[in-house]
């Protein structure tokens, strides 16, 4: 048994199962009434504070296809997801946040916050208990899950983000529905900061220079294409060996030596039943010695939260990717 994996084990059994539905969020939004003696400047300001002004009823919906109306912005917000929750508590709204998941670790308060169960399969009695507004769930959340909870008459809003716009655009959303659209924006503005930066610094490496990589979140699994995982390896410039493949998948390790990949990724806090970390796995196996990567001690281990969870962090995660791939390039 894996230790210090049980979340992300039920993140990729869900995201295995879920189906690959687009959500978006719509809102009406009202310009700003500027006084004409007021400067121009003054009044841009003011036109773009109160565009920034959720107008309710706000009608959104989900990447179930489902559509919400809300009246006013939720008091209580339960979240059943890590990422969901690093994005609500990243648009302020610590104190209308009543409970969170097993898992929830970030940030620090959010560990004082009630438990509400799985990711996967959350605790009923403890979500109807919470009496909130709208509950959160993230890729992990299990479809028979959310159904048997909007049976009972709970608000699921359930995201299925596929890359790093459909974070930033679920924290759109997050920040219209609560009325946090200012500090929403902000949070994108520094995202695609951060995406820029990764692209500028790797926008030099040749077609034929880029890296062969390969990434092991979990002993034995890795991610192709059509996730995001897949996503910060492209964008940090390098070639994911699994690109022909979907999704989470098991891996093959003759066709991994075959690859020789430039760069094994690994999740840095798997540890199995013998006490062997993810990279002790990796490298005793066999032939795998002769992989580039290996014999280059280019096997490197990152924070496996900002590597699986596609929240506010992830722009990090991909630039500890890049850092990963191409130490030169951002010393």
């Amino acid at each position: 048994m894996i230790k210090n994996w049980k979340a992300l084990t039920s993140l990729l059994s869900a995201a295995m199962l879920a189906l690959a539905l687009a959500g978006c969020g719509n809102a009406t939004t009202k310009e700003g009434a500027g006084s004409s003696q007021q400067p121009a400047q003054e009044q841009t300001q003011e036109q773009s504070q109160a565009d920034l002004k959720t107008q309710y009823p706000l009608t959104v919906t989900d990447a179930t296809g489902e559509s919400f109306t809300f009246e006013k912005a939720p008091t209580k917000i339960v979240s059943v997801s890590p990422s969901e929750t690093e994005a609500l508590f990243a648009l302020g709204l610590d104190n209308e946040i009543i409970g969170v998941s097993d898992y929830d670790d970030y940030p620090e308060a959010a560990k004082t916050k009630a438990k509400m169960g799985g990711i996967n399969k959350p605790n009923e009695e403890s979500v109807i208990a919470a009496e909130a507004d709208i509950v959160f769930g993230g890729i992990s959340l299990s479809e028979d899950a959310v159904k048997k909870l909007r049976d009972l008459g709970i608000t699921i809003f359930k995201t299925d983000p596929k890359s790093i716009d459909d974070v930033m655009n679920n924290i759109e959303t997050f920040g219209k529905i609560t009325d946090r659209q200012e500090q929403a924006q902000k949070l994108i503005t520094q995202m695609k900061q951060d995406v820029t930066d990764v692209t500028d610094a790797v926008k030099a490496v040749k077609p034929e220079e880029k890296k062969k990589v390969f990434i092991e979140f979990s002993p034995g699994w890795s991610v192709g294409k059509g996730e995001f995982m897949d996503e910060l390896i492209t964008v940090a410039g390098g070639t994911n060996i699994a690109g022909d493949q979907e999704g989470w998948y098991q891996i093959n390790e003759e066709n991994v030596i075959a690859s020789n990949p430039d760069v094994i990724l690994y999740a840095n806090d798997v540890i199995d039943e013998n006490s062997k970390t993810l990279d002790q796995i990796i490298k005793a196996r066999s032939g795998w010695d002769q992989i580039t990567a290996v014999k280059n001690d280019a096997v490197i281990g990152l924070d496996a939260n900002l590597l699986s969870r596609p929240g506010p962090r992830v722009t990090q995660g991909l630039k500890e990717v890049a850092k990963a791939i191409y130490p030169d390039l951002f010393k």
